[in-house]
């Protein structure tokens, strides 16, 4: 039979083991959780700071909007190849630049048709003066953008003559009337003929 030391010895042994796993298991625990609520946080920040830039954005365009309708603008039509812009300048306004009522920069991709839109604009130095509504249709992103430049060109004119010059020297004028010639009937494109063979 064992003894009762045996006995205490036995009960104390594995007692002992659990308690010192149990404290191994707990201490690194507790570091993740920490490490998890602060990327929470980080994330949170970041959408709520997205939205509130989102917000702003759309509070801008709704306020060009209503000037738009309100009358207080002057309206344009330009056109590019098969696209046709319809302009419309708003006077006092911030440099908002909406398409077909998305921001500018969202509708047209690439800096260079971004910088193709905003030029009559940095050459009048209206940049930040005055807001552009504008509804486009038809054409290529590129016919597009060069409709609208012609657009805003127009208008400007309208609102003070003395950009007339800058502007008219530069091409922003000019009505490209360049267009692809349509496929005749006969032929494989619009000039190109079959080929002949003389046998």
């Amino acid at each position: 039979m064992p003894t009762k030391a045996k006995k205490e010895e036995d009960k104390k042994k594995p007692a002992k083991k659990p308690v010192a796993v149990a404290k191994e298991k707990k201490e690194p625990a507790k570091k993740p959780v920490a490490s998890k609520k602060k990327a929470e946080a980080a994330e949170e920040t970041k959408v709520v700071k997205e939205a509130a830039k989102i917000e702003a954005l759309e509070l801008k365009e709704k306020e060009a909007a209503k000037a738009a309708k309100g009358g207080s603008f002057i309206p344009t039509v330009g056109r590019r190849k098969r696209a046709v812009a319809r302009v419309r300048l708003i006077k006092n306004g911030k440099g908002v630049i909406t398409v077909n009522g998305k921001a500018y920069d969202k509708y047209f991709t690439t800096f260079e048709l971004r910088e193709i839109v905003k030029s009559p604009l940095k050459t009048s130095g209206q940049e930040n003066s005055v807001d552009i509504s504008v509804m486009v249709k038809g054409g290529g992103i590129r016919g597009q953008a060069e409709a609208v430049r012609l657009g805003i060109a127009r208008a400007l004119i309208q609102l003070n003559q003395t950009f007339r010059k800058s502007l008219k020297k530069l091409g922003y004028l000019e009505r490209d009337a360049r267009e692809k010639e349509r496929k005749k009937f006969g032929l494989k494109g619009a000039r190109r003929a079959p080929q002949w063979s003389k046998r």
